[in-house]
């Protein structure tokens, strides 16, 4: 009598794992929004049987958040786009870049020179202690009430994460890389792009990923004062105004930014680390 091996997870069908996997995928995916849509669902039940003007129906949200937001029939952008979320993107973009550039060089040299890292680091803790929001009179007399202000505090404010990140990824690399690398004669650029910079990524993105969010609320802490556009601005002025239904269809806009730029982010940082996986490694 012929004995049959138990299916295992070593020799199951590779298809067979794919189709589990992506039917996991899929339930992950539709209970998050199943909750979503729950929770929208008892806010207008609330909303209906209790009305209330600072809490509008979100029914009515989306309609005026559509109306404000959304290209008419003729395709063209609505006076709200182009003055408030397009000059708030820019912003939050331009400020995330500078911050990112900035705090991977700096956070490269910290992690490979201790020294280096010693004379900086209480530098570093004072200022990262330092929230933000508290500097803003500073940049307004640095900067001036223009866009340069805003972009250079989200720069700052957004740096941090990401610097500490590199550091302690770069400093979690093994010393037998850099031994190998020693033997083989391997050049500084050459260990940057081969050993240091691909072994710290991870944690590189995580950093970067925690630094999104934190220029997202920067931005609108920034366009609250002394601003003349931003979604910050157009929140604040419905507000000063009693205009909720516009309130919150800035707030829920914000939520959607969010969402959309965190999700491409997710996406750049599994093609940036596709290698990990396919050699079985885990992220951080």
């Amino acid at each position: 009598m012929a004995l049959t091996a138990p299916v295992t997870t070593a020799n199951r069908p590779r298809g067979t794992e794919q189709q589990a996997a992506r039917r996991q995928w899929w339930g992950r995916f539709a209970l998050r929004w199943i909750v979503l849509a729950v929770l929208i669902t008892v806010w207008q039940v609330a909303t209906v049987a209790f009305p209330s003007p600072f809490f509008p129906q979100p029914i009515r949200i989306f309609e005026r958040a559509a109306l404000l937001w959304l290209p008419g029939a003729n395709g063209m952008l609505t006076p709200s786009m182009l003055n408030d979320v397009l000059p708030s993107l820019a912003r939050v973009l331009l400020g995330f870049g500078i911050s990112v550039v900035v705090a991977i060089t700096v956070g490269t040299a910290i992690g490979l020179s201790r020294k280096f890292g010693d004379y900086v680091d209480p530098i570093i803790q004072f200022l990262r202690a330092v929230p933000p929001p508290a500097l803003l009179p500073i940049f307004l007399v640095l900067f001036g009430t223009d866009d340069q202000m805003r972009v250079m505090l989200i720069a700052f404010g957004t740096a941090w994460p990401i610097l500490l990140n590199t550091i302690e990824g770069v400093r979690s690399i093994e010393e037998l890389k850099y031994e190998t690398a020693t033997v083989f004669r391997i050049g500084f650029v050459g260990r940057l792009t081969r050993i240091v910079l691909p072994g710290a990524a991870p944690k590189i993105l995580a950093g970067v990923r925690t630094s999104l969010s934190l220029g997202l609320i920067l931005m609108v802490i920034s366009e609250m004062v002394a601003a003349s556009s931003g979604i910050g601005f157009s929140i604040v002025q419905a507000q000063r105004g009693f205009g909720f239904l516009d309130m919150w269809a800035g707030i829920v806009l914000l939520g959607i930014i969010g969402f959309l730029l965190n999700t491409l982010l997710t996406v750049v940082e599994r093609r940036i680390l596709a290698w990990q996986r396919s050699s079985g490694r885990e992220t951080a």
